[in-house]
This record gives structure tokens, C-alpha cells and sequence, in this order.
């Protein structure tokens, strides 16, 4: 019988199907209840709240197992030491910077199959766990529903061996709802709306690398995700991380931003207000980049700062950079492999990503005036593109 769309309805089903209700944390009953709030303003029909239902269902039923999985496994005891992390602004090249350091031999990052389902630790099963192929088809599904999502994004053609962002490792602490988690809805993207907790946020992110590294030869971490608002509580997480920000002109970023986000809008509700995705993604757009320059902590030492025009001109050569300013060898090894990635893995084999400048909310005229400090702070030109 199926679940209602129902917070305590869910809650109890979750508990009765794993046998556990250790939720981890004791404000999350009331953060769930919100999330389920959330989904329903979305007004579904009957059809769409059983989809939802079900989807919430698979989140808190991993939720409960992966608390337990710490528990049962003492994975407390993984130490995280010296971690990579890609950052910057949406459509700044941090995809293609995470996947060519995936590549390295002597790295480990996170992969989709491992996130969407997280229990038990990987390094615990078998290399055909059956894990991999559902999140294969998962992923088969979610290209299928979004087909314009391999235009902007065509490392999604990894599948379930994919590259999450961080903050991916959030779905089921429903303070996130992704595309990733949340395709099979008929509802627009969610940006906003759910309470942020960053210290508990970065426990539970550090939790899902403990699990991942699990029974694993060490290696590594290298990864990427959206965390210079939050960089107090990262780094009291991971005081020995080490940050590549990488950062572009901001008028291209936003125009692309705009795209990939009506594309995504799209295909995931059958219709797309272009108008309303422009206004909402140029002010997150401006609100991010004058965050940037007011982040009292841009400057600390453990962040090495490069710029999307240089990373475009040698993809390697910034890398080394970043390695050295890490304390990391960047081998032999790891650099024929980011080559070959480069040459076997052309940014267009879907066809040509294509968006304007047009779709900004604005006079771009001003919006490059209103950007000239960030573009100065960290030696940006404007971008000319053919």
C-alpha cells in the first residue's frame, strides 16, 4: 500500500521498513516536515504526491541506514586528512577542474552511485554490487527527462559513476532538493526555502567521505561543491583542506547560469517562465559575486585563486599550480590521464551548449560597471566570445 505524502506517515514507514529510527539528529522530524511542506505548494496532482511520497520514502529509508552504517562500522574512526575542493560561481569551469582531478590515479572522489545510495560502505561489496547498475539506469532515467542537461553538463554521460557536488551528500537531510534526488517530479527546481545549519551540514558531508573511504585504500579526496559562503564551517571541518576558486566574468556566468537553469526547468515541468528563471538567476548571480568580495574570508591562506581564462588556455598547467600550492606531486601518471580525459571527452559531443547574454535581467552595460571591482580583484577581463 502506498505511502501518503505525509510527514509523520513517512517518518513511521521509513522506521518500520529498515527496523531503525535513529535519525541523527533531533531537529530533523520538524526540517522533514518542512521539506514535505515545500513539496506540496508545488500543487501536484494525485499521481505527482504518490511519486513524491515514494521519492521521500528511498531518502529517509537511506537516512536511517546510513546513520546506522556509522554506527555498526565505527566509521568515526576515518580520518580525512588534506582534502582538494574545487569552488567558484556556477558555469565557471569547476565541472571540467573536478573531473580532470577524478582522473588522477592517486585521488578518490566522490561518484554518484555511492551518494544516491550510501549503504552499506562501498569499500564493504562486491565490484558488481548491484548498486552501480541502479544508479546507471537512475542516471539513464534523468538524461532521458533532460536531455538538454548533456549539452551544459555532458560529464553526466558517466552515469552512476557521475561526480556529485558536495552538497549533493545533503538530499537526504532535506536542506537540498537536487535535480539528482528529485528528477522523477513534476516540480520546478527548488532553489532556497529549506533552513541551512553549515556545522551540521559539514557533519554529515564528512560522515558520507568516512563511509566512502571506508575499507578503501587511502588516497586523496579531491571534490567539488558551492562553499565559499559557508567557508567557517568548512574549514572548521576541514582545517587542512586545500581550495582551488576558480573565477570568471560575471555577465558570462550569469547568461549561462540562466540557460542551464531554464533548460533544467524545462524538462522537469514540460514548461519554462524564461522570464521569471532571468530575474531569479541574475540576482543570485549578483548577490553571489558581490558576496565574493565582502567574504571575510576570500583571502585566507588555504585558497589558491585562478582565473577561467587561464584554466580554458592549459587545464593541466593551472592544476600543477594547484598541486604545488597543495603540497601535492602532480605525477606522471596523473597528467597523461588528464590529457587523455581532455582529448577523449570533448566539452560539445552533444551538441554545442548555446546561450546569450540577452537572457540577463538588466543593462549589461551597467552590470560590467557594477562588476569592474571583482573583475579587478581578480584580474578578469570581460569575456569576448565568438
Amino acid at each position: 500500500m502506498a505511502v501518503p505524502l505525509d510527514t509523520q506517515a513517512l517518518l513511521a514507514a521509513a522506521e518500520a521498513e529498515t527496523g531503525l529510527s535513529d535519525w541523527g539528529d533531533p531537529s530533523f522530524r520538524d526540517r522533514f516536515g518542512q521539506a514535505v511542506d515545500l513539496i506540496r505548494s508545488a500543487n501536484m496532482d494525485e499521481a505527482g504526491e504518490q511519486i513524491a511520497a515514494a521519492n521521500c520514502l528511498w531518502l529517509l529509508t537511506d537516512r536511517l541506514r546510513f546513520f546506522d552504517d556509522h554506527k555498526r562500522y565505527g566509521l568515526d574512526e576515518e580520518v580525512i586528512e588534506r582534502p582538494l575542493f574545487v569552488t567558484g560561481e556556477p558555469r565557471s569551469g569547476t565541472t571540467l577542474l573536478h573531473a580532470l582531478l577524478s582522473v588522477d590515479p592517486d585521488a578518490r572522489a566522490l561518484r554518484f552511485w555511492e551518494v544516491m545510495h550510501p549503504s552499506p560502505p562501498p569499500g564493504l561489496v562486491a565490484p558488481d554490487d548491484p548498486r552501480r547498475a541502479q544508479a546507471d539506469a537512475e542516471w539513464s532515467e534523468i538524461n532521458a527527462r533532460l536531455p538538454n542537461w548533456l549539452k551544459s553538463h555532458p560529464y553526466n554521460d558517466m552515469l552512476g559513476d557521475g561526480l556529485p557536488e558536495c552538497e549533493r551528500s545533503w538530499a537526504f537531510d532535506f536542506r537540498v532538493l537536487t535535480p539528482t534526488a528529485w528528477w522523477r517530479l513534476p516540480m520546478g527546481m527548488v532553489v532556497g526555502g529549506l533552513p541551512s545549519d553549515p556545522p551540521a551540514q559539514y557533519r554529515i558531508h564528512k560522515m558520507m567521505l568516512q563511509a566512502i573511504q571506508h575499507g578503501r585504500p587511502k588516497k586523496k579526496w579531491v571534490l567539488k561543491g558551492f562553499h565559499a559562503t559557508r567557508f567557517p564551517a568548512f574549514f572548521e571541518a576541514y582545517p587542512d583542506a586545500r581550495v582551488l576558486y576558480i573565477h570568471r566574468d560575471p555577465v558570462q556566468s550569469i547568461a549561462s547560469r540562466i540557460q542551464m537553469a531554464a533548460d533544467l526547468t524545462e524538462g522537469l515541468t514540460g514548461s519554462v517562465d524564461l522570464k521569471a528563471i532571468a530575474e531569479l538567476h541574475t540576482r543570485l548571480g549578483r548577490a553571489g559575486f558581490k558576496a565574493i568580495l565582502d567574504n571575510p574570508m576570500i583571502d585566507d591562506p588555504r585558497i589558491h585563486h585562478v582565473r577561467y581564462q587561464d584554466f580554458v588556455t592549459d587545464q593541466v598547467s593551472v592544476i600543477r599550480g594547484f598541486y604545488d600550492f597543495a603540497d601535492y606531486e602532480l605525477t606522471a601518471n596523473a597528467k597523461t590521464a588528464m590529457r587523455d580525459y581532455l582529448a577523449t571527452n570533448r566539452g560539445d559531443r552533444y551538441g554545442k551548449f548555446c546561450y546569450s547574454t540577452d537572457l540577463i535581467d538588466g543593462d549589461i552595460a551597467a552590470l560590467h560597471e557594477e562588476f569592474a571591482p571583482y573583475r579587478e580583484r581578480f584580474g578578469l577581463d570581460i569575456e569576448q566570445r565568438g
